[in-house]
């Protein structure tokens, strides 16, 4: 394994002063599946108060739990658990010498493995390698005793099952059903960080799928769950209910950003409540009150504004390309400059994909987007509105309405110029 340095100096540093001291969980699962880790975690027998001799400055971020960060890796003593009473931390700790004891108090065999760097060998006390093979996720020892240590394992298993493409063993999936509600006393922030990561991992309907297996799915997003057996009308949607139509473009995502993600997800998210049969199957401004669920949602979650917005707008604007080919030039050209395009774009080529396939508004917009010159979409005005004070027009709304008629004048090309655009001005607020 290829260690960054701050690694290599950490072990090497431990190993002079005679301690054990091994790589440990994701990094080494993720090497074993050929994949390069992210982050390194070290694991030692080394005690606190020697951690903070050996490495001085470093940022004591569990000092309770043995736990030390020294340029960006962890460094944690070996350690068992004493009774955990809030399902997230225990009540106290062992310090311990012996790895064995350390690695059966983590969450999943395939985290609980560790790797000499002096030997280049894998120390497996909890059969990881095995459920590595056989593609599996698995608990470490009593399957409840885990998931009623820390809740948050829950959706941790999920989000492993999901990125590998593993299958949850029987008796770890049973305990998660069983202890599904206990996922309501985590914090929405930390809720929010794994389903974050589910929804950009890859396999974000495989990590949807298995939420609704294990009946977590109902637990923190019951607004979703509320998409399945949602009918919709067969000419528009042959692919079936609400539920499979969303299942399909996540499948379709290709590395999502956060927004993105949410925006596809929440996209139908209005449809169960706005659902009407008579004529045929509507649902009559479900993109504005899915707008409103989705800001609901979000805001549940914790998430900053800024990806809040983002997703409101997503959801609020995904039916608009219904009329693009109806639009205005200066209305489609404004709906095209907005930052949210891409992501807008994409999620309504996924819509479209991912039920009756028509893709003549994607391909317009598609190529509007990538014919046009920047400044075509957002030009530099003509005028300014001092510009149409100095003409005599009075201060006002009325200002604000001309400068729009002027753009939209521009945006279409009957005006080019200054002098056309004070002609057009004048005109306009001719008595």
């Amino acid at each position: 394994m290829i260690l960054p340095p701050p690694v290599a100096q950490i072990l090497s540093r431990l190993h002079a002063s005679g301690h054990k001291a091994y790589l440990v969980g994701g990094c080494v699962r993720d090497h074993l599946l050929g994949r390069q880790p992210k982050d390194f975690d070290v694991a030692t027998d080394a005690q606190p108060a020697e951690l903070t001799t050996l490495f001085p400055g470093a940022e004591l971020i569990g000092a309770h739990f043995g736990v030390i960060l020294w340029h960006g890796v962890e460094i944690a003593t070996f350690r068992s658990d004493g009774p955990y009473l809030d399902g997230r931390h225990p009540q106290s700790v062992q310090f311990e010498t012996d790895p064995a004891r350390d690695a059966t108090r983590r969450d999943f065999t395939i985290n609980g493995l560790f790797y000499d760097s002096q030997t280049n060998q894998i120390i497996d006390h909890v059969n990881g390698r095995h459920d590595l093979a056989n593609k599996t996720i698995r608990a470490i020892g009593d399957a409840n005793r885990r998931f009623a240590e820390d809740h948050l394992r829950l959706l941790r298993a999920v989000r492993f099952a999901a990125r590998f493409e593993f299958e949850i063993e029987p008796a770890t999936a049973h305990a998660i059903r069983a202890h599904s509600p206990q996922i309501q006393t985590v914090s929405p922030e930390r809720i929010r960080d794994e389903i974050s990561r589910i929804l950009t991992e890859p396999h974000p309907r495989r990590g949807l799928e298995l939420l609704d297996q294990l009946n977590l799915l109902e637990q923190i997003l019951p607004e979703v769950k509320a998409l399945q057996g949602v009918r919709q009308p067969p000419n528009f949607h042959p692919e079936g209910d609400v539920w499979t139509h969303t299942l399909m473009m996540m499948e379709g995502l290709d590395k999502p950003t956060i927004t993105q993600a949410w925006g596809v997800l929440l996209h139908d998210i209005g449809k169960p409540p706005t659902f009407t049969e008579t004529d045929r199957i509507r649902f009559n401004g479900h993109e504005s009150v899915g707008a409103r669920m989705a800001t609901e949602i979000l805001h549940r979650l914790k998430y900053p504004n800024e990806v809040i917005e983002t997703a409101h707008e997503l959801v609020a604007q995904h039916m608009k390309f219904l009329a693009v080919k109806t639009m205005r030039d200066s209305t489609r050209k404004r709906f095209l400059r907005q930052q949210i395009m891409p992501e807008l774009l994409e999620l309504h080529r996924l819509d479209a994909v991912s039920s009756n396939g028509h893709l003549e508004a994607y391909n317009l917009c598609h190529k509007e987007l990538t014919t046009t010159p920047p400044e075509a979409l957002t030009p530099k005005r003509l005028l300014t509105g001092d510009d149409l004070i100095n003409m005599g027009i009075p201060k006002g709304p009325q200002i604000g309405q001309l400068l729009k008629e002027l753009e939209d004048a521009q945006l279409e090309g009957r005006i080019t110029t200054e002098p056309e655009a004070r002609a057009l001005a004048t005109k306009i607020t001719a008595p």
